[in-house]
C-alpha cells in the first residue's frame, strides 16, 4: 500500500501553518503522498468542540503566555515568520478555504495555502477580504476572475462542507488533523508520530 497522509487544514490556525510547512519535507523524505483536505475549522468547533470558544472568552493568562512562547519557539525552529494577528483573530476563513479547492483543481494548492498562511500569519492581512484573497490567488498563479467565480459556485461550497463533515465523521475536532490510514494525529507537534506511522505502513 502506498504511503499517504490525509491533511485536514484551515489557514486560520498558526499550528496548522507550522504543520503544513513541516509535513511536506517529511512526506518527500518517506515517499508519501499528501492528500490535501481543506476544511472550515469553525464548522468543526460548532459541531464537536465548542469549548474552544469558552477558552477564548476566558483565557488562562499563564497558558496564553506559554502558547505565544511555544508558537514563537516552533516558528524559529522552522524558520517561519509568525506573528499573532493583533487586529483580526479569529478570522472568517470561509472564502479562503473555498479558494483552496479552486487552487487544488489547478494543482496550485501548496503555493496558494503558503500565500494565505503568509498573508495572515506573517503580514497581518485579513484573509476574509476580497482584495487580500485576490493577492493570495495572484501569488499562487491563479486567475482572479476565475478564482472568485469558482468560490461562489454551489459545488465549491458543497466540497468545503463535505470535507469538514468528513473530518468530523473520522473523529476530528480541529486543525491540523492528519491521518495515516485510520490513525489520527492532531497538531504540529505530533509529526514524529506521523513519521513512525508512515515508517510502519
Amino acid at each position: 500500500m502506498a504511503r499517504r497522509i490525509d491533511f485536514y487544514f484551515d489557514c486560520s490556525s498558526p499550528w496548522t501553518y507550522l504543520a503544513f510547512h513541516a509535513v511536506q519535507p517529511l512526506a518527500a523524505e518517506l515517499g508519501a503522498e499528501i492528500a490535501w483536505k481543506p476544511i472550515l475549522v469553525g464548522g468543526v468547533f460548532n459541531a464537536v468542540n465548542q469549548t474552544v470558544y469558552d477558552s477564548r472568552a476566558r483565557p488562562n493568562p499563564r497558558k496564553q503566555a506559554y502558547m505565544l512562547k511555544d508558537l514563537a519557539d516552533w516558528a524559529a525552529l522552522y524558520g517561519l515568520r509568525i506573528v499573532f494577528p493583533p487586529r483580526v483573530f479569529p478570522v472568517n476563513s470561509v472564502k479562503c478555504m473555498r479558494g483552496a479547492f479552486a487552487a487544488l483543481d489547478q494543482d496550485r494548492l501548496v503555493p496558494y495555502a503558503t500565500a494565505a498562511f503568509e498573508a495572515y500569519w506573517g503580514d497581518d492581512l485579513d484573509i476574509s477580504r476580497d482584495e487580500v484573497l485576490a493577492e493570495v490567488a495572484a501569488r499562487a498563479g491563479l486567475d482572479r476572475q476565475r478564482f472568485f467565480a469558482e468560490i461562489e459556485t454551489p459545488g465549491c461550497k458543497a466540497r468545503l462542507r463535505e470535507s469538514t463533515d468528513e473530518l468530523i465523521a473520522r473523529g476530528g475536532f480541529g486543525s491540523p488533523s492528519l491521518f495515516v490510514g485510520d490513525r489520527m494525529f492532531f497538531g504540529n507537534d505530533r509529526l514524529p508520530l506521523v513519521r513512525a506511522a508512515l515508517e510502519a505502513a
